[in-house]
């Protein structure tokens, strides 16, 4: 009788350790995944924001090179495809991460970035949004001091 409740005791034990890995291994899951999830959307809000610095970056030489800012965003891209200082090293300008084909889109989400310009004033403004968050470059105001200014700086 006494093997056979120390045998018993013996698979209990090995039963109950194997459901304590199980729920370990749950709780380890538990913890890391949001983390992970978390770590990426951390990362996609950097790309995004890299990629509207690089607009803002295109915006300012489109300025200089014409007085005046883009009336849409579609010619910002031609221009920066078409300019003979962006085209040529666009590594040193933008950084090495630079593509023509995709810095007017959101990391985020494959949409464009919205942009509209103020030029009915004194002051020539433009504004930048993410359409999945509240980043932005820029004002729809007229007012000089968001010129150029990011909501994250």
């Amino acid at each position: 009788m006494a093997k056979q409740t120390k045998s018993s005791l013996i698979v209990i034990q090995a039963g109950l350790a194997v459901v304590i890995l199980v729920l370990a291994y749950f709780l380890y899951d538990a913890i890391t995944s949001p983390w992970a999830a978390v770590e990426h959307e951390h990362a996609l809000t950097a790309e995004t924001r890299e990629r509207m610095d690089d607009v803002r970056i295109a915006l300012r030489r489109f300025e200089e090179a014409n007085g005046r800012f883009p009336q849409t965003i579609d010619s910002l891209a031609q221009f920066v495809r078409t300019d003979s200082v962006l085209a040529s090293n666009p590594d040193s300008i933008f950084g090495a991460t630079f593509n023509p084909d995709s810095f007017l889109y959101s990391a985020r989400d494959p949409k464009m970035f919205e942009y509209s310009l103020n030029d009915t004033s004194r002051v020539k403004i433009y504004l930048l949004k993410d359409p999945d968050s509240d980043d932005h470059i820029g004002s729809a105001l007229p007012d000089i001091t968001q010129l150029h200014a990011a909501s994250w700086e």
